[in-house]
């Protein structure tokens, strides 16, 4: 089973490497970095890297549909260019799926940051695989290649763009939930405090929920980081 792990990045000079060394570690059979038009080198990071280098416009969903169409594996893996993955976590993917009911999953995840608001926040993210099947992008959704373009992989739109396309993964069979651990940067909530930005994802979510445009919504949501891409991930 061969395992395509796609980074979508905009301005992650810094944090890409890690991103890609966790994948080769692990045993990617095919890294695809997808760039945003990134101003601070992050492509020739990443082509120094040996990855396959996409460039496109800026926009995770974009950037991620583009590495799917580039992408060979059976399995396609999408990790932020902030997080990294266990060294075994393909395996863990391996493994699960030569259930033909599973369809696809995420990772539990470690937000490398002290602190206990942190470590409620990794058992809120990981009950919500289990209770729900909704992943978010920074717990490194994998899904099945038939089974993404059979949805027609992310949504076009500038937020939650996960949301949406685990709301259809959940239509075509069951999602797993692995252990990991897959290691996520902890900017954003550093940056705007862990309260506040559960608070925002929460009522970005409902809003969402209730009908409201998710590309209405990202004119109310900042970047975080390097990385200018609106990002509602962990709640």
């Amino acid at each position: 089973m061969r395992i395509s792990v796609i980074i979508p990045t905009l301005n992650e000079s810094r944090l890409v490497s890690a991103a890609v060394s966790s994948a080769k570690q692990a045993g990617a059979d095919e890294i695809i970095v997808v760039d945003g038009a990134s101003s601070d080198g992050t492509a020739e990071v990443a082509a120094a890297l040996g990855c396959q280098v996409i460039h496109c416009d800026p926009g995770r969903s974009g950037q991620q549909n583009a590495g799917a169409e580039r992408a060979s594996g059976d399995v396609l893996l999408f990790l932020h260019a902030d997080s990294r993955l266990g060294r075994d976590s393909l395996d863990q993917i391996r493994l699960v799926l030569q259930d033909d009911r599973l369809v696809g999953g995420a990772f539990k995840h470690h937000i490398e940051a002290k602190g206990i608001l942190f470590r409620l926040l990794e058992l809120g993210n990981a009950a919500r695989v289990h209770w729900f099947s909704m992943a978010y992008g920074d717990q490194g959704i994998f899904v099945r290649r038939t089974i993404f373009h059979d949805i027609a992989g992310f949504p076009p739109v500038r937020l939650m763009e996960d949301v949406r396309l685990m709301r259809r993964l959940r239509q075509q069979g069951r999602i797993v939930l692995l252990t990991g651990p897959l290691v996520t940067n902890a900017r954003r909530w550093q940056q705007r405090g862990v309260v506040w930005q559960t608070l925002q994802n929460w009522l970005l979510l409902t809003a969402e929920w209730l009908g409201v445009s998710p590309d209405y919504l990202a004119t109310f949501y900042p970047p975080s980081g390097s990385n200018s891409q609106t990002d509602t991930n962990g709640e």
